[in-house]
């Protein structure tokens, strides 16, 4: 094999759905290992929502936007085919960012050996960007206490599945928001959340006086929409809002104004946006505290995965239908 496939961005997203013009599919020459250097065959890729704000054109961001031209960003798994490093082996498991490609190039900075006994699915939807996401919002910046009541939203997701699990494990009353009645049978049934709402039902606001009839104390929010305003609306005092993500409003060149600064006021809330670029020199810490969990059983997740490459440019508007069932990732 002299060439292998990779994905550049060359184009910025409008508003809307993202189409394939974006993209260009190129054939890149083989790379040559040199010395310190290993060359990773990816097996799988990961499709997250952050992806949306690295192509934007933002450069006030927390990380830079992807440079026109470049390789797509995405973290991925795959394994070691040839190496010139003295501490990284044929056949050792890396995870990292490795973009939309085939094979990646590297010296070892940035890259994790994957030494649990798990499939590449699960490493990705549990111990890649999800996991750790869900560890350092719920556990670092929310701080739960036992017995308190936790509202998450995209509660049916690769994050706020595992935030729900998280908190559930550790004494908390858990409400999930999702957006269909399959998925809220799922994290009801199958992952233990106290209660469900369905965002696209009626009555949201009668729903959460039924489910949190004694207030909100954490409110984990991974989506924005219109039950933003109600959740807060319901916040009990000194409440804690960690936003990881807002979905809904990505698509969108202007975004969906927020909640009333006044119920902020009135409840003396702390409100903590956060993304992982700030905390991955902290993975291994947050590892430590996520994997007895998913050691006890007490952690489950399902994976959508998609075939090829290519499959990743129309795979990022599941985001946005809300089909996809789980961790979204593409198989190589």
């Amino acid at each position: 094999m002299t060439t292998y496939t990779a994905i550049n961005l060359i184009k910025r997203p409008t508003g809307g759905p993202i189409n394939a013009d974006l993209f260009e599919v190129v054939q890149k020459p083989m790379p040559t290992v040199g010395e310190g250097e290993f060359l990773v065959k990816q097996s799988h890729m990961s499709l997250d929502p952050a992806m949306f704000g690295w192509m934007s054109p933002d450069t006030n961001s927390y990380i830079p936007p992807v440079g026109l031209g470049d390789v797509m960003r995405s973290s991925g798994i795959g394994e070691i085919v040839e190496s010139n490093h003295p501490d990284f082996n044929v056949g050792d498991r890396m995870m990292g960012m490795m973009g939309w490609q085939e094979y990646f190039l590297s010296n070892g900075q940035g890259l994790n050996k994957v030494t649990a006994p798990l499939p590449d699915e699960a490493i990705l939807s549990v111990f890649a960007l999800p996991g750790l996401t869900a560890t350092q919002g719920l556990f670092n910046v929310g701080k739960p206490k036992k017995g308190e009541t936790i509202i998450v939203t995209g509660a049916a997701g690769s994050v706020g599945s595992i935030v729900g699990q998280l908190a559930k494990a550790d004494g908390l009353k858990v409400i999930g928001v999702v957006g269909s009645e399959e998925k809220a049978d799922w994290i009801v049934n199958e992952l233990g959340f106290d209660a469900a709402i369905n965002y696209k039902s009626d009555d949201l606001d009668a729903q959460l006086a039924e489910h949190a009839a004694d207030g909100i104390d954490m409110y984990f929010e991974n989506t924005g929409g219109a039950i933003q305003s109600l959740i807060i609306d319901r916040m009990n005092p000194h409440g804690r809002v960690m936003v990881c993500g807002l979905i809904a409003d990505y698509a969108n060149e202007i975004p969906t104004p927020g909640p009333s600064w006044l119920n902020v006021i009135k409840r003396r809330l702390t409100i903590q946006g956060f993304t992982m670029p700030d905390h991955f020199h902290e993975v291994p810490a947050l590892l430590e505290k996520l994997t007895p969990y998913v050691m006890a059983g007490k952690i489950k997740h399902r994976s959508h995965v998609l075939a090829g490459l290519e499959s990743s440019i129309g795979g990022l508007n599941l985001f946005f239908t809300g089909e996809n069932k789980g961790k979204l990732i593409v198989k190589l």
